[in-house]
């Protein structure tokens, strides 16, 4: 289960990164949840439902939809608690705490512990859809997709740390280099992430040092 501090620190670079797009995005009318509907859509694609044809579930795609859906989660939660940080990571850490495994929805009550991922895909899209969002269902799909609160935590901060990184050395203005010695960013964030101590209280600064000790000058 994502600790208090996890989520605290998520939700603070979540708010970092969406500042930096837009120091008034709080009152942007962004459609946050309407992207998270769209990712939503795009792991059922990842996981496959067209029972005409021959299809894999792919883990790795999937994890990187539900890392994606959760910036966008993220941004909604800070939206709802008027940006409110210590107060919205303890009203989650107190509901993930409660264990709840099912999710009211148009007048039917869903046990999404009972349910195949692909139905739960499903549900999270229309709850997105209507402009609501489940935490726990969340976790427990990430669960289904085989990422722990660890492995989650770990990759949300190397995905957001990099977004920073990107903006801090030209992305915006077409400078940035995105290859490395003959490899892509991401595999250098991988390769930064397996160095270091995700409990450490300094680590997404550990992950963007990584960084910049990587990148040519």
């Amino acid at each position: 289960m994502l600790s208090q501090p996890q989520i605290a620190t998520m939700l603070t670079l979540q708010d970092k990164m969406n500042t930096r797009v837009n120091p008034e995005w709080l009152n942007a009318g962004y459609g946050f949840l309407r992207a998270a509907m769209v990712e939503s859509v795009e792991a059922i694609e990842h996981h496959g439902w067209k029972w005409w044809k021959a299809q894999n579930k792919d883990i790795a795609q999937l994890q990187m939809e539900l890392v994606d859906i959760w910036h966008f989660a993220l941004s909604d939660i800070i939206i709802r608690y008027n940006g409110d940080i210590d107060q919205s990571a303890a009203d989650l850490s107190e509901e993930l705490a409660q264990s709840v495994t099912s999710v009211s929805f148009d007048g039917k009550t869903y046990q999404f512990s009972q349910q195949t991922l692909l139905e739960n895909l499903e549900l999270m899209a229309g709850l997105c859809a209507a402009k609501r969002f489940s935490v726990p269902l969340f976790v427990f799909i990430a669960s289904q997709c085989e990422l722990s609160s660890d492995e989650l935590y770990r990759q949300y901060v190397g995905k957001n740390v990099l977004n920073f990184f990107r903006q801090d050395h030209g992305y915006k203005d077409g400078t940035y280099t995105k290859v490395w010695q003959d490899r892509e960013d991401n595999e250098h964030l991988v390769e930064v992430l397996q160095t270091l101590d995700m409990h450490s209280d300094d680590y997404s600064d550990n992950v963007y040092e990584g960084l910049r000790l990587r990148y040519p000058a």
